[in-house]
């Protein structure tokens, strides 16, 4: 786990609310505070979907971020800045058995629970705390490391300035 510092806000919330930047990252969920307080559950329901949309849906069960964006971007924008938000993005599966097999950690994919972006927003600063959940106990912080690597380079990529708190 590491926790980054984001340098510009400014910039960020332009490359996470206006661009595709974060797209195809998992939205696990996320609230927004403005004049009231608005809670996101990123789990899809299926139930919705004909049944031609489920099966394009296939085994994913989180809604991507580019889906939820225009949403979000809906309560965000305007002349006032949120009091506050947070959201968890997840990393999705095929870029997860990527990152398994670029790295050679040892985890086989399906023990991977999720790879865990934490944004958090306060109404001064904004922090990314990253995170592993795995559905098994191990000492090897491999894919810790592996994961707190992927996110700040990825980072670095988009140009989004971060310090390592």
């Amino acid at each position: 786990m590491t926790a980054l510092q984001i340098d510009d806000i400014k910039f960020f919330m332009h490359q996470f609310l206006l661009t595709d930047t974060f797209d195809r990252f998992l939205l696990l969920e996320g609230t927004i505070t403005t004049f009231n307080t608005f809670s996101i559950d990123g789990i899809l329901k299926k139930s919705y979907y004909t049944r031609q949309e489920q099966e394009l849906l296939a085994e994913r069960t989180l809604s991507f971020w580019g889906e939820v964006r225009p949403f979000c971007l809906e309560l965000i924008k305007g002349k006032k800045t949120p009091l506050s938000f947070r959201f968890t993005l997840q990393l999705s599966a095929p870029n997860t058995q990527k990152l398994l097999e670029q790295t050679g950690v040892g985890i086989p994919a399906g023990q991977v629970r999720g790879l865990l972006m934490n944004l958090r927003y306060d109404g001064q600063s904004l922090s990314c705390t990253t995170g592993t959940s795995l559905s098994v106990f191990t000492m090897d912080k491999k894919l810790d490391h592996a994961w707190d690597d992927m996110v700040q380079r990825y980072f670095r990529k988009q140009g989004i300035p971060f310090e390592i708190v």
